[in-house]
């Protein structure tokens, strides 16, 4: 009875874990590994897994980094149940389709601009199509919350709610072999607590083995008093120059928290009335979806759902989703604020609205998320003064502004409390740490080891970690 880390060890992207017994494999979550082009391309069209060995897939929640590798698994071969909330299902659902659509129109726009410069360089094919993700749409069973479910032989699932994001959970595993009963917990990505719209994380108890994200576990994130007041600053002082204010997000969470934030800056006249794009067909169609679930919402939220209000519209707020609308929020030369995908820069039409406007010293490129190695966000966020755009170089000249406490990824003070409270509720004899770069994982490995916890982990791609 072991566990084998795959992805998403010691770096941020593709996660993917096996938990192996006499009886059963299960793969916890398959997500997309990110990074340069070539190396992701080649890294996930051949994913490190004994595909037909997999009794049962379980999905933590629907980032794309979790969730996005999916369609190649059932391409290759994988005919088995995945296991999610039913919020995450509705989201995948939407999710994956878009991601193969992105992979689609990004390499037609590569292929064609090589055919145009008369490159000798092989085409760009995308990882998978959209009837790809529709086969592995269909294999999404849902698992509500706290009901528990027998996945695979010896394996039983209960979903906690782990305050991510919409759907998010912690997969509770309570595996038998033999004599043997061990239960595991396996947070995803976990929530932070007393932030908007989610409810916060829920603890595991009585597990034996916890398997921890690590994103943010050298850092702490500002408040929230203090998070509103920097952006209302940043939207203040590009407003001043004339500019625009380009927002990368992940579409699911993030950028219906930038909307949450920018609507209560607007009621109580911080900011001044310019337009906010929503430019991304996807974010529209993932609001939709978050309306279907007040079952993960905290109180607030609920309340403003059940009045005449949304947290998700307000006065000169425009949701884009066609193409001619995207290309004129260019054109127009009044200030605005830009909110597109990805959150990484990494596809979709944040890439576009750079190309546009990353050479104008009167813009700004606001980064509220996490930006992993090799990305164009974390160049951005390095302060690189030349960037590379659809493969062409271009000077940066826009401003770039960086705001972590936007994160739906818990911070250190987070990571501790929750593996504090799961001891608490005990035995939690082990804790392996992923998600993370190396050196958060150290400093928070070394938190934790000085409160007093055994032994704690941080494998490497390949590394088995026993748990009986």
């Amino acid at each position: 009875m072991h566990l084998e880390f795959i992805g998403a060890a010691q770096t941020v992207t593709g996660s993917m874990h096996l938990l192996r017994t006499r009886d059963a494999t299960v793969l916890l979550d398959c997500g997309l590994y990110q990074g340069r082009r070539a190396e992701s391309f080649e890294r996930n069209r051949r994913l490190p897994l004994p595909i037909h060995e997999i009794d049962a897939v379980v999905l933590s929640h629907a980032h794309i980094d979790h969730s996005g590798a999916l369609p190649i698994l059932v391409k290759n071969g994988y005919e088995g149940p995945i296991y999610a909330t039913p919020a995450t299902r509705d989201l995948a659902a939407v999710m994956l389709r878009d991601a193969a659509a992105i992979q689609v129109s990004d390499a037609r726009y590569l292929n064609r601009r090589a055919e145009k410069q008369g490159s000798d360089e092989p085409r760009v094919e995308p990882l998978y199509e959209d009837d790809d993700a529709v086969e592995a749409i269909s294999r999404l069973v849902a698992a509500p919350y706290h009901h528990p479910i027998e996945i695979a032989p010896g394996v039983r699932l209960t979903f906690l709610d782990a305050g991510h994001v919409l759907g998010s959970a912690v997969s509770l595993l309570d595996v038998v072999e033999g004599d043997a009963h061990r239960r595991v917990a396996y947070t995803g990505d976990l929530g932070r607590y007393e932030r908007p719209i989610l409810r916060d994380p829920e603890v595991a108890e009585r597990a034996d083995v916890l398997v921890c994200e690590s994103t943010y576990g050298d850092r702490l994130h500002e408040g929230t008093d203090e998070l509103d007041e920097d952006l209302a600053r940043v939207v203040r002082r590009t407003f001043e120059r004339g500019g625009k204010l380009y927002i990368p997000t992940f579409a699911l969470e993030r950028a219906q928290e930038v909307i949450f934030a920018l609507k209560k800056l607007r009621r109580h006249g911080r900011i001044p009335p310019l337009p906010v794009y929503v430019d991304s067909p996807l974010t529209v169609k993932l609001t939709d979806v978050f309306r279907l679930h007040p079952e993960c919402f905290d109180v607030e939220t609920r309340a403003l759902l059940r009045g005449s209000g949304s947290p998700f519209d307000f006065e000169d707020l425009r949701y884009v989703e066609d193409v001619a609308g995207s290309k004129a929020i260019d054109a127009e030369p009044e200030p605005s604020i830009v909110i597109a995908a990805s959150g990484m820069c990494e596809a979709g039409r944040i890439l576009h609205h750079l190309k546009a406007g990353i050479e104008d010293p009167k813009n700004t490129i606001l980064i509220v998320g996490y930006q992993a190695q090799h990305t164009l966000g974390r160049r951005l966020v390095e302060g690189r003064s030349r960037v590379r755009i659809f493969g062409v170089e271009r000077d940066r000249r826009a401003e770039v502004v960086v705001l972590n406490g936007f994160s739906a990824h818990a911070d250190q003070g987070d990571l501790l409390r929750y593996a504090d409270r799961c001891r608490e509720r005990g035995p939690l004899g082990k804790i392996a740490l992923v998600h993370g770069e190396p050196r958060a994982q150290e400093v928070l490995a070394r938190m934790l080891r000085a409160r007093g916890h055994g032994e704690v982990v941080i494998p490497a791609p390949g590394d088995l970690l026993e748990i009986a």
